[in-house]
């Protein structure tokens, strides 16, 4: 096993083809396949399942890629550390929708003036998704709900997001759960850690919501509750920036269920030069009076 056989494989996983792959790494794809092969005789397993000329990877492929990703993101941190040279590369970012739209755009692009050689990829999901890509290798890093938890994680906090309530304009003020008990709830997929937020407030008052509707996006949870058809939870930020806010109401939820903190997360193993100099431009959170 060698560093050219990492690459390959990564860019076979990355393109979804050794053709792809080939023309990506500049070699011929009658190599990437010698090599391939030659790579899972050595490690005595299967890394790829072929079915009608197609690639996917294996379970023992899927535990492979995150070691593969994490070998050559050191061995490219180390090149730098050693000549000098500013960051470079890919950086391959997560975050959840709402951090992705009105938190970290600013940050993003003074990260790409202060570093051009740096290549962002960002991707955006629920935080359960997110961390399971960071523990996997595919992420570098992601911005998900706290507190940290996992053994595997490092991370640092930074954004306080205020929760709110969203209901019919027609509804009256929302103190307590028990005052939407049983009332339609529009929420993002069940691995979405602000929907068990919402399911634990309603909980924690002895209330539960009624039918849970899965949607995929803040617009559309909005367009939903605008239109009287049941409540729905999302942060300030981001309530704030969306056309149509001001045809519902907004509550914060109780003290104890007011505020999530975001957080950078990412693994203690997999630190490169990239990460560490995005790091160093996360604000410390700030929570309003």
């Amino acid at each position: 096993m060698d560093v050219t056989q990492l690459e390959m494989f990564v860019a076979i996983v990355d393109t979804g083809s050794i053709s792809a792959a080939a023309r990506r790494i500049h070699r011929v794809p009658s190599n990437l396949t010698t090599r391939i092969q030659q790579l899972e005789a050595s490690l005595g397993v299967q890394l790829f399942i072929r079915e009608h000329q197609r690639l996917r990877l294996s379970p023992a492929g899927h535990d492979f890629l995150s070691y593969s990703r994490r070998i050559l993101a050191l061995i490219a941190e180390a090149k730098q550390a050693i000549t000098g040279e500013e960051p470079s590369g890919t950086l391959r970012l997560g975050a959840l929708e709402s951090t992705a739209a009105v938190r970290i755009p600013a940050i993003l692009a003074e990260f790409n003036q202060r570093y051009p050689r740096v290549q962002l990829d960002l991707t955006t999901g629920p935080s359960g998704e997110m961390i399971k890509r960071v523990l996997d290798g595919s992420l570098s890093a992601a911005f998900v709900d706290g507190p940290l938890s996992h053994p595997a994680l490092g991370g640092i906090p930074v954004f306080d997001e205020e929760m709110m309530i969203v209901t019919p304009s027609s509804l009256a003020p929302v103190k307590r759960a028990q005052q939407v008990d049983r009332l339609p709830l529009y929420a993002f997929r069940n691995n979405c850690t602000y929907r068990h937020h919402f399911e634990a407030w309603f909980a924690a008052d002895e209330a539960a919501p009624g039918r849970i509707y899965e949607m995929e996006s803040y617009p559309s949870i909005l367009a939903c509750v605008a239109a009287g058809a049941g409540v729905a939870q999302m942060p300030r930020s981001m309530l704030e920036i969306m056309p149509g806010s001001s045809q519902v109401n907004a509550w914060p939820l109780s003290d104890a269920w007011r505020w999530i903190t975001t957080w950078l997360v990412w693994r203690h193993d997999a630190q490169t030069r990239q990460l560490h100099a995005f790091t160093q431009m996360m604000p410390p959170p700030e929570r309003p009076d």
